[in-house]
């Protein structure tokens, strides 16, 4: 998350300072005017955090290039000439875009170092072993920036945390608890098998759906065209000279028409809807309702639901202490469901059934409604057994492979009923197309009545 730096002076005339992280310039503004409200001081500046590219020589070396980050040009100059350079240029970086890394990228990273730290390697040397491998530049940067940090005491779980925005609000959280805890090993390999089973079931969800979609908009579009403007040119010809058309000609042409007529309308009537659901999903309120009814859908609705609940039970597991202080273990386990719903239900009936009525696990996660029976069942007997850890992964596993076996279903199964509807239409395209050749037209001789007229003798 960025970070600024806030400058002010009180009622006596004394300066302040302080730093402050937020998403966005307007963010820090809000958060520092209600810092200054609260502490009573006159707020002068809000300055980012950003990049500055430098050009640096030392005596008759070559001139060196380089970036650092700083809140203003004098402190890098400062900075500079303290290590003996003779600062040539600093100038700010204009533009500091920086994509999401790959998951696959976080995904190795977590990986490599839950085996390098299970080799009984130090952290620090495991993080500047890895920033020299780390291809994607915004992913070394923010492992650079946490080991920085870390060097200097800061503590682990708020330099993680500052970077959710590169690693995952999951990710980051996880990592930061994993180096103040006894078990970071433990921690970073459950972290690493989470964020392998999302890439996975991503993966494969854009294959189950994304890849049939694509297809089916690509049909249509090509229908539409076809329908349009390639079998008008054709059809219009009978039209010219007045010829009966057969009716499923007749019914495509006068489909053709409308489209045709119609067609800026249609584009605005699909468009406009359209984004305007896709903005409304964005909203707190959409991606809740949207979360809500996603389970319902046929087939895949209930994929989605069992993968929610592996998430949470991988999650829970890896933090759950058993000590029964873990509603933030809970709190943070329904954050990293991946489902809006689930994780508002949870936040609103289980965790306040329990901090404020005593009231068990089993029958607080029963409460919410959006655990299966099979899983209420299995914690209330982990509750019973005094293994809730034990059996928080072992449904991680069972849905695992639950959800993976039937996921390959799922895709074999639409992947028959896109198939099924490009035989159809193209089969009613065939149809429609070979219906034009049994057009005949009329003689138009037959049934009319001549005369010759003759001006001159016949030879």
């Amino acid at each position: 998350m960025p970070e600024f730096r806030i400058e002010g002076i009180t009622l006596a005339g004394k300066p302040v300072q302080g730093l402050l992280e937020a998403e966005s310039i307007r963010s820090a503004k809000q958060k520092a005017g209600q810092l200054a409200t609260a502490r009573k001081f006159k707020l002068l500046h809000v300055i980012p955090r950003s990049t500055w590219m430098y050009k640096v020589q030392r005596g008759a070396e070559k001139p060196v290039m380089g970036e650092q980050k700083a809140f203003t040009r004098a402190e890098v100059e400062e900075a500079l000439t303290k290590m003996g350079y003779r600062v040539i240029s600093v100038q700010k970086r204009l533009f500091e875009f920086k994509a999401k890394p790959p998951s696959t990228e976080i995904v190795t990273f977590v990986r490599v170092s839950a085996d390098l730290i299970r080799q009984k390697l130090p952290f620090n040397e495991i993080l500047a072993l890895l920033i020299n491998d780390i291809e994607n530049r915004t992913l070394r940067e923010a492992i650079k920036d946490i080991n920085i940090e870390l060097k200097q005491g800061r503590d682990s779980e708020k330099a993680f945390v500052k970077h959710e925005a590169v690693l995952g609000r999951f990710a980051a959280h996880m990592l930061g608890l994993a180096s103040k805890s006894g078990n970071m090993a433990e921690i970073y390999e459950s972290t690493a098998k989470f964020l392998e089973r999302q890439t996975e079931f991503k993966k494969n969800l854009k294959s189950a759906l994304i890849t049939p979609l694509i297809t089916l908009a690509v049909l249509f579009g090509a229908v539409i065209y076809y329908v349009g403007y390639i079998f008008p040119a054709t059809a219009k010809l009978f039209v010219k000279f007045k010829i009966d058309l057969p009716p499923m000609t007749k019914t495509t042409l006068q489909i053709s028409d409308f489209l045709v007529s119609n067609m800026l309308w249609l584009i605005l009537g699909f468009t406009i809807p359209t984004v305007l659901f896709v903005r409304w999903l964005s909203t707190e309120k959409g991606r809740l309702l949207r979360d809500q009814y996603i389970w319902s859908i046929p087939v895949i609705g209930q994929l989605l639901h069992k993968t929610s609940i592996e998430i949470f039970c991988r999650v829970f597991y890896a933090l759950y202490s058993g000590s029964g202080e873990n509603i933030e273990v809970i709190r943070m386990a329904a954050e990293a469901c991946g489902n809006k719903y689930m994780e508002a239900r949870i936040k609103a009936i289980a965790i306040p059934l329990m901090v404020q009525k005593g009231a068990g696990i089993t029958e607080a996660f029963e409460a919410t409604g959006v655990f299966t029976k099979t899983a209420v069942s299995r914690f209330h007997s982990g509750a019973e057994t005094g293994t809730v850890k034990t059996t928080a992964l072992q449904l991680a596993e069972y849905y695992e492979k639950e959800t993976t076996y039937k996921m390959k279903n799922v895709i074999e199964f639409i992947q028959l009923w896109i198939s099924m509807i490009i035989m159809i239409v193209l089969t009613a395209l065939t149809i429609v197309s070979s219906e034009t050749a049994t057009i005949r037209p009329k003689n138009p001789a037959a049934g009319q009545v001549f005369e010759l007229h003759v001006d001159r003798p016949l030879t």
